[in-house]
């Protein structure tokens, strides 16, 4: 009975150590699979982090073009009818319009700009209008400018048939529009104003 009584304990106290030395090799094996799999992410990581800085240095816009005030407008096409252009000055991007199904506009300090959905970028300085108000624009047509919330105005373009368009500043965003070449854009403050 004493014999059985030790084969068991040493053949318990065996196992116990056999699993135990188990799980002391699965414990590293998976640490060492842990740390494999994070140098290898984090290889994948920095790798892939070098790939889209080269790729993004590849990426040139479709075209420049001189604004206003000296800045560059940087013109990318991204699909069909829509593109994004960069406002940059001295390197640095101060500005950016995206056309994502309608012309987009911006207010830079007096400087407005269209970027209109074939990628074509209007800028002109001034000559802005503090809404509301009801206002004569270039091209002939009158703009109203109604305010209905905190940075949110909007602006019924209005022909000689009635209202022709409404563009309304979203998300505190101003808004641009090409109404049949004349170039409008309201600010997300209720300034427009329009260009030929």
């Amino acid at each position: 009975m004493i014999a059985r009584t030790v084969r068991r304990t040493g053949r318990t106290a065996r196992t116990v150590r056999t699993g135990g030395l188990v799980a002391v090799a699965a414990a590293a094996a998976l640490s060492v699979a842990a740390v494999s799999a994070h140098a290898a992410t984090s290889t994948g990581g920095a790798h892939h982090a070098a790939v889209s800085a080269v790729a993004a240095k590849k990426s040139a816009p479709e075209r420049t073009q001189k604004l206003p005030d000296g800045s560059t407008a940087e013109i990318y096409r991204l699909g069909v009818q829509s593109y994004r252009a960069e406002i940059v000055n001295r390197g640095s991007v101060l500005a950016t319009l995206d056309t994502n199904g309608q012309d987009a506009g911006l207010d830079a300090n007096d400087m407005f700009i269209v970027l209109t959905l074939d990628g074509e970028v209007h800028a002109w300085m001034g000559g802005g209008h503090q809404g509301p108000g009801t206002f004569k624009v270039a091209g002939g047509w009158t703009v109203k400018v109604t305010k209905f919330g905190e940075l949110r105005y909007r602006a019924q373009i209005i022909g000689h048939d009635g209202v022709a368009a409404t563009i309304e500043t979203k998300d505190r965003h101003d808004v641009g529009l090409d109404a049949n070449g004349v170039y409008i854009v309201l600010s997300n403050g209720g300034v427009l104003s329009a260009h030929e």
